[in-house]
This record gives C-alpha cells, structure tokens and sequence, in this order.
C-alpha cells in the first residue's frame, strides 16, 4: 500500500475521499480524528486547532465541533452508516509552555473529540493522545490503519535572548 497516493493535510483542514490514500499531518496541541468504515473501505480525518467554536467568531473547521461534523458527513455521503464507522483520535499533547497549558488546549481538544464521537455513538477503536510531545501520523484510507511516530523534543540555547528553548 505504500504506492498509495499521499496527501499532507494541514491545521484547520479535513480531508475526505473515496479513492486510497496515504494521509499524514503533524499534531501538539491540535487533534486529528480519523474515520474509517470497515464495510467499505473508506475513510476521513480532520485537523483541528482548538476544541469548540464560540458562536463569534468565524464559522470554520478549525474548530473540533465543526470538524467533526464535517468529517462524519462526509463518511454519510459516502454511503456509510452510524453504525459502520469506527474512530482513531490522536494529538492533544500540551507541548507549549504558556498559553497552551494555561487553557489546557489539548485537554480540551481531545475532550470534544471523545463527547462528540459519544453522542454520535462512533467508538473510538485506538488513540494516542494527550502527553508533552507532538506526533506525526499517516493514515490510510484504505485500511484504517494509523502509524503514530512521537515528535522528541529538543533544547537550544538563543544567543539573542540568552535562554534555553524547547522545540
């Protein structure tokens, strides 16, 4: 399956298509949820920033709430029902210092992920989330399968500000 074509998918961003592919982004604080029907082979993944929209702001996926919505239309369209659709949740480490631990982004990010996919009644069959280091997966549409590689940190001194940074 490594013939497969790939797709790169970005934050604030979902990705839903019939046809295989090999589909991978990068995760800290930001969730990804994959779906996947097992019946027809098929599957949907979002990349969302922060957990739920607030009615003010503009109306966009980068929200979990709308995301998630999004995603499992699109598995609907597809053909799928409710009860044929599984989910892998993956992401929500809080790998920032500051304002990410401070409002608990990816506590929050992957709360909405697990309340949504609970009143939509998709289990959720595999997830790595939560933690302090950041993921890169690639999922594959075709099989359902999620590969999850954790991001290490690592320190480096700026000279310019004479202080240790962790990426």
């Amino acid at each position: 399956m490594d013939n497969l074509p790939k797709h790169l998918l970005y934050p604030a961003d979902i990705f839903v298509q019939k046809n295989p592919y090999l589909v991978s982004t990068v995760l800290g604080s930001c969730v990804a949820v994959c779906l996947y029907s097992p019946t027809i082979k098929v599957g949907a993944i979002n990349h969302y920033i922060l957990p739920q929209w607030n009615g003010s702001d503009l109306v966009t996926i980068k929200y979990g709430n709308l995301s998630i919505i999004r995603i499992i239309e699109g598995m609907l369209n597809f053909g799928c029902d409710y009860s044929d659709i599984e989910a892998r949740v993956y992401g929500g480490a809080e790998v920032l210092t500051g304002v990410s631990t401070r409002f608990n982004i990816g506590r929050r990010n992957i709360a909405i992920a697990v309340e949504m996919l609970t009143a939509f009644r998709i289990p959720i069959v595999s997830s790595e989330t939560g933690g302090d280091m950041g993921r890169k997966i690639v999922f594959n549409t075709y099989t359902g399968e999620v590969e999850c590689f954790m991001i290490k940190k690592r320190e480096y001194l700026d000279e310019t500000k004479k202080q240790i940074i962790v990426v």
